[in-house]
């Protein structure tokens, strides 16, 4: 079957748009997350900054593609975990060092994920939902490790949160607080049994 000029159109705007989230994430990673210019990034993929209207919409529309990636990329690393359910503890702890591990990855990626670091955007519904599909799978794989009151799960991600965060601000190239994760696993696993 031969492809149609509106297939190939659509296939190389798709490429255009990767290309340009794929820029924004390298600039993000230069001048940070709040830091992004569309001018810059216009210049980074070889245009000018009114054709990047062409691919997309406005710079919210580009956070939000960014975000929801991010949320993909998330759930994937965390399936990659093996969720040993006959060993609760280092299920968890497996589960805490990978998520400290994606954060460490990039920081712009975790502030937009994570932070409130770009103060006028919030993710769309779109994109939004992708965490909560992520957060949704993570509630389940918690649940199988007898982690599944609300307020326990409120705690896992309270805890790990902080550890990243930590993590990140004060040893953002080593693992002091990565190394906390089989101490935070059984203390979350014993304050859950009680909840």
């Amino acid at each position: 079957m031969a492809r149609t000029p509106t297939d190939i159109r659509s296939r190389r705007r798709e490429q255009t748009r990767s290309e340009i989230i794929a820029a924004a994430w390298w600039l993000a990673e230069r001048d940070g997350i709040a830091g992004l210019s569309l001018r810059d990034l216009a210049v980074e993929v070889g245009m000018r900054a009114p054709s990047l209207y062409t691919y997309v919409e406005n710079k919210a529309a580009i956070y939000d593609e960014m975000f929801a990636a991010g949320y993909h990329e998330l759930a994937e690393v965390l399936h990659e975990v093996e969720l040993d359910v006959g060993d609760p503890i280092s299920a968890l702890e497996g589960r805490i060092a990978a998520f400290i591990d994606f954060c460490q990855a990039s920081v712009p990626r975790y502030q937009l994920m994570f932070t409130r670091a770009v103060p006028e955007w919030r993710p769309s519904d779109a994109a939004y939902a992708v965490s909560v599909k992520t957060y949704e799978r993570m509630t389940h794989d918690l649940g199988r490790l007898g982690i599944d009151a609300p307020e326990a799960v409120d705690l896992v991600t309270a805890v790990t949160a902080g550890l990243a965060a930590q993590q990140l601000a004060n040893d953002p190239d080593g693992d002091r607080w990565r190394r906390l994760g089989r101490d935070a696993a059984e203390m979350i696993l014993a304050q859950t049994r009680r909840m």
